[in-house]
């Protein structure tokens, strides 16, 4: 089938309403776009809950359900980052880096983008890729940990040479990046920001993470 000819399916979630291998699974067809949560603004806007980052989330996202799902979900649209998916698959690459309209890092298909350079923890400003719950979460770590946090503008040429280098989101919570567009990051093995934040993040989950219902055989 050609390119043009290719009908982009959508499929969305609630928070947990689909597996995380199921959603992953999705996410590796070229035939599937995976929203990462698309109705959260609306679940935030109808249900009142204060949750990380909710003013931002609001004024970034549609809070509109109908609106949401007419226009995102049954609305003609290729998004751009189906392409760079269809590109990283080709070069062989487990991702896709996308860029703004500048030139500068944005965040994967499915993810956000953190970097670690000189001991400061750096992510793209949320004007061009979407402020995940998992990348509000893992911001206000950064801070409790007394790590030094920047919003900032970040360049490719940076992110070549940048010491450590991780994705953000709800299937991969926090997951390290070793090598981008084949220069190995740092020395290519988990650095130890990363680590130290997996530890805090995998600690708040088990204090204050809602359990997944477990279903045994009878």
């Amino acid at each position: 089938m050609a390119m043009s000819e290719v009908e982009v399916i959508h499929s969305w979630s609630a928070p947990r309403s689909l597996s995380t291998s199921l959603m992953y699974s999705f996410a590796q067809r070229d035939d599937i776009e995976v929203l990462a949560e698309p109705l959260c603004a609306n679940f935030l806007r109808v249900t009142g809950l204060d949750r990380p980052y909710r003013e931002e989330l609001l004024s970034k996202m549609e809070s509109d359900g109908n609106k949401v799902i007419n226009d995102m979900i049954f609305g003609p649209r290729r998004k751009k980052y189906r392409f760079l998916q269809i590109e990283g698959n080709n070069a062989k690459a487990d991702d896709a880096i996308m860029l703004d309209q500048d030139g500068y890092l944005s965040e994967t298909n499915a993810t956000n983008i953190f970097i670690v350079k000189r001991g400061r923890v750096l992510t793209p400003h949320a004007d061009y890729c979407l402020p995940g719950i998992t990348r509000a979460t893992v911001m206000e770590l950064v801070v409790k940990e007394q790590l030094i946090l920047e919003e900032r503008r970040i360049s490719l040429s940076k992110v070549h040479t940048t010491d450590e280098i991780w994705t953000t989101g709800t299937m991969g919570e926090l997951s390290p990046i070793v090598k981008v567009d084949g220069r190995i990051i740092g020395n290519g093995e988990v650095g130890p920001v990363i680590g130290r934040l997996q530890a805090a993040y995998k600690k708040l989950t088990e204090q204050s993470g809602i359990p997944i219902p477990t279903y045994l055989k009878t």
